[in-house]
């Protein structure tokens, strides 16, 4: 058919094919919520027919007031939100609730791709890198505060989309290397982090000197940079001292085991493990799963809805859903670089980033790789919200894909 013609089959395939099997998961978890998932679905569906009889100038001239009200529903939060584990993150209207973060992730990176698409961008100007950060900082801040940290930490995502566009790599070794010292400052005593912290910056020091390599560091940025990590390595402690008794015990199950807070922050990391372990290779079968059908990992069919393809589908069940979002992400990022539209082109970096970030801290959460932060699993985890949104944002992506196959330009 003519009008299928640029439509990308493969990445639509890709999305119903993982929205499907989301939804024959949660039935399995919760039939109720099974149910309500695949009504949401078919809002999703609806909406996405929406925008592809939308022109496409629609959304790049709508970013600016579709950025704002996100920004505004993030801020409405505090006197409006209702609050769930010290967390003001959901609107409530009766039986819907509505989690505006993930539509302030749509607005971002509408925004974002609307400046730099701009005649007057250009990353190597002061102006233009700072008006970049401020929009991604300005709901990032937002977030910080609600405080949502695991939605904050999706904020990255947006850094990914610059860095194609030219911003320095630099940033994300320097961010890179602040999260190491944090990590490896909370395992071992601060002294021997700053001990060797000591010696490598001697080593480029001396380096510097001698006209080696790294001779484009300056001294000055050197001895900035120890004196930052130092203090953080020190400051270590006390910081996570400081973290409400949750998210602390979050963060210490890395380093003593799920075993050590069993009843507490431990609970649901202890099970997850325990159902996927127990799928073995082929999974115990569809709705067979003794620790799922025992209702024993709460949220479940949420943040830990992976367990579940791996107590009932088993390694190849979990290892063929990884491959289909890697394919998926992969292919995402494909088109983004193939688009003739700048616009096109960011918003599909950024789109394909999201994804990444969600995916990778949800499975790292779920094998306990990562502390339990409460993100989703995109299209898999029940959420009218985040179902809808994820699926706003991949719709409004094949709607250019498609326009850009079929522009002449």
């Amino acid at each position: 058919m003519k009008w299928t013609e640029g439509l990308d089959k493969l990445g639509l395939g890709l999305y119903f094919l993982l929205c499907i099997f989301a939804i024959a998961n949660i039935y399995s978890v919760e039939p109720a919520s099974g149910t309500r998932q695949a009504v949401w679905f078919g809002v999703s569906v609806f909406v996405g027919l929406i925008i592809f009889f939308t022109r496409t100038k629609f959304f790049e001239n709508m970013a600016g007031i579709i950025y704002i009200i996100g920004v505004l529903l993030l801020i409405g939060l505090f006197p409006f939100g209702k609050e769930v584990l010290g967390q003001k993150n959901w609107y409530k209207f009766g039986p819907l609730s509505l989690q505006p973060v993930e539509f302030a992730k749509l607005g971002t990176a509408l925004m974002l791709a609307n400046y730099v698409s701009g005649p007057d961008f250009n990353l190597s100007n002061r102006k233009s890198l700072l008006t970049s950060l401020a929009i991604v900082g300005i709901p990032a801040i937002v977030v910080l505060a609600i405080p949502d940290v695991g939605s904050l930490l999706v904020f990255v995502a947006f850094f990914i989309a610059l860095y194609r566009e030219g911003l320095s790599g630099l940033l994300f070794g320097i961010g890179f290397l602040f999260a190491s010292v944090f990590l490896v400052s909370l395992a071992i005593d601060p002294i021997y982090v700053v001990i060797a912290i000591l010696v490598i910056a001697g080593i480029l020091i001396a380096m510097n000197y001698y006209k080696m390599s790294w001779n484009i560091i300056s001294i000055s940025s050197i001895a900035g940079s120890i004196i930052l990590l130092c203090g953080l390595a020190f400051a270590t402690p006390y910081i996570l001292e400081k973290l409400p008794k949750h998210q602390r015990e979050r963060i210490e199950v890395l380093y003593k085991g799920e075993k050590a807070f069993r009843d507490t922050s431990g609970y649901n990391l202890l099970y997850s493990k325990t159902a996927i372990g127990s799928g073995g290779l082929l999974g115990k079968g569809y709705r067979e799963g003794s620790v799922t059908q025992g209702k024993f990992v709460p949220e479940q069919s949420t943040d830990y809805i992976f367990c579940t393809v791996g107590e009932e589908w088993g390694f190849v069940g979990s290892a063929a859903l990884v491959l289909c979002y890697m394919l998926y992400i992969g292919r995402i990022y494909y088109l983004a670089e193939k688009q003739k539209s700048t616009f096109n082109r960011v918003f599909g970096y950024c789109f394909a980033s999201i994804l990444l970030m969600h995916f990778s801290i949800n499975l790292g959460m779920v094998m306990g790789l990562f502390p339990t932060v409460g993100i989703p699993l995109p299209y898999f985890s029940y959420g009218g919200s985040s179902l809808l949104a994820f699926s706003t944002m991949t719709f409004i992506f094949f709607k250019l894909n498609y326009s850009d196959k079929n522009s002449l330009v």
